[in-house]
């Protein structure tokens, strides 16, 4: 049997699950766990792979102290639209954002917010 070894381990949108997928589904018939995770992903994935990227490199780009991927991750797979959405999505963290950076995000945020 053999053993296999995490190499890697980094949070990835919606969006991108739905892309690996897809992927995996043409190399191969999805199981029912997956077939069902792909339909709920395509359904609610709002954004296109390559609009993940710069969303993701925009917002990183922001330099926002103790920002996580985690929390990036979050704010692209939701697109919050108001400031209180994306306050929202902070609840319940151990770090805080301050106002001014919650504004500076959401205005990134807003150009795909259109889009979906």
């Amino acid at each position: 049997m053999s053993e296999e070894k995490l190499v890697n381990e980094r949070p990835i949108t919606m969006v991108e699950l739905a892309d690996d997928l897809n992927k995996l589904e043409k190399k191969e018939e999805l199981n029912f766990r997956s077939n069902k995770a792909k339909k709920y992903l395509n359904h609610f994935a709002k954004i296109t792979i390559k609009d993940v990227k710069d969303l993701t490199k925009k917002i990183q780009d922001l330099n926002i102290p103790r920002l996580k991927d985690r929390q990036i991750v979050k704010v692209i797979d939701t697109l919050p639209d108001t400031l209180e959405e994306l306050r929202m999505l902070f609840v319940g963290e151990t770090t805080t954002v301050n106002e001014d950076n919650l504004k500076k995000i959401l205005e990134v945020v807003k150009e795909y917010v259109k889009k979906k």
